[in-house]
Parts: C-alpha cells; structure tokens; sequence
C-alpha cells in the first residue's frame, strides 16, 4: 500500500513553526526517545534570514578530499534524477565518507542552481560548503558545519541510502525541519496529530511564562511543573 505522504501546503504550514516547538510538540505523541531524531549543534543554518527549512530528504554519500574511487558522471546524474523525482520540496542530505571532512565542500553556487531547478529548498552537510552570497541570494538554504573555497575532488559515491550526519541518522525521503535552532526529523506517523500537539505546546509555555510574571512569584511555585 503506497503512503500518503502530507499535501504541499501542509509541509509550508510548518515554515510557520519554529524548530523547537515541533520538537516538543513530537515528544508528546512519544514516537520516539526524547534524545533522537535531531542534528547535533555542528550542523549550523547558515542563512537563518530565509526562514524555516521543510522537505523532504534526498541523500547520498560523497567524497571529496581523499581519491579511493574513480569520479563518474552518472552517480552525479542519479543524484539529480533522485531530486527530480523525489517528493516536494525536496532537501538534499550529503555524508562525507572520505578523510579530512574538514576539507570538503559539497555544494556551491553551480550545484544548488541545479538542485533548486529540480525542486530542491536546501541541502545539508556534514562537513563545508561555499559561493555564500550567491547560493543565499538564490533563496536557497543551507545547513553546515561552515565554509570552504575549493571543491577538491568531489564525487557522488552512492546515492538514495541511508546517511548519517555526525551522528544524525536520515533516510531517502525522511521530513527534514530546521531554522537557526537547528534541524530534524519529523516521523511520518507524527503528521495526523501534530498539529494538536503543537497547540498543546504553544498553550502550555504561553500559560507557564503568564504565571512566572504574576505578581509574587517565587521558586518554589514550580514545584511539579517540570517532570513531563
């Protein structure tokens, strides 16, 4: 039985929703343990005044200082195919399997015109990226561990697997959120009750910070109020 995956419009809704927030809101439905599903704080949005980030994930591994392999020019052909064809808007997830990740630069201005063509929002990487201003004046975002002028030499190994970034595991076609909070992954399962979750969230801090401010307040009111 094919998924139903979430209409367009209700992937853009969450643009409306900070990162936190949905995390929060994920750990009420209790899908998963409270301490997966999100990157670690290497993993920066480097254009934070685009907005919220929300697609779906398309990844491959890459290697791009270290040569164990011939570069090929179908692998970067399958990637692109795997955008094209891969639901909407489609986020672009890449692992460096290589050595000196330090050195690596995945995506430029060159790269993100394509994916951006094909249907692409973003891209995220374990390790650099470069061409700043152009790839931001393209409207398209970017989550990484910062910047790096050359592409060395960068090859597509493997493309549509499973990859982890720095520890973050993503699969092909995962929901990817982030802002300049951070970014993660929300469970297909989550989507029917999300949006009551994200009320509840909202109204329980809205009620919690309104009673911090009365009059009075003191410590020890809080009793009981964090083991949820």
């Amino acid at each position: 039985m094919k998924e139903t995956l979430p209409t367009l419009s209700w992937i853009q809704s969450l643009r409306d929703v900070d990162t936190p927030t949905i995390s929060n809101a994920i750990e009420l439905l209790k899908l998963r343990p409270k301490e997966e599903g999100f990157a670690p704080l290497e993993i920066r949005c480097l254009y934070p005044e685009l907005g919220r980030m929300c697609g779906y994930a398309v990844t491959a591994q890459v290697e791009t200082v270290s040569r164990t392999g011939r570069k090929q020019e179908e692998t970067f052909i399958e990637l692109f195919e795997a955008t094209f064809r891969s639901p909407k808007p489609a986020v672009i997830v890449l692992q460096e399997i290589g050595e000196r990740s330090n050195f690596a630069a995945h995506s430029g201005e060159v790269m993100a015109t394509i994916f951006k063509q094909l249907g692409g929002i973003g891209l995220v990487s374990d390790s650099g990226v470069r061409d700043l201003p152009e790839v931001k004046a393209l409207g398209f975002h970017y989550f990484a561990r910062g910047a790096v002028a050359s592409h060395a030499n960068y090859r597509i190994v493997r493309v549509g697997i499973p990859v982890q970034i720095l520890g973050f595991p993503v699969q092909p076609g995962d929901l990817l959120h982030g802002d300049e909070n951070g970014l993660l992954q929300i469970p297909h399962d989550a989507c029917e009750g999300l949006w009551e979750a994200i009320a509840s969230v909202r109204s329980r801090e809205r009620a919690l910070m309104n009673f911090v401010r009365t009059p009075g307040f003191e410590p020890g009111h809080l009793k009981g109020r964090f083991l949820h």
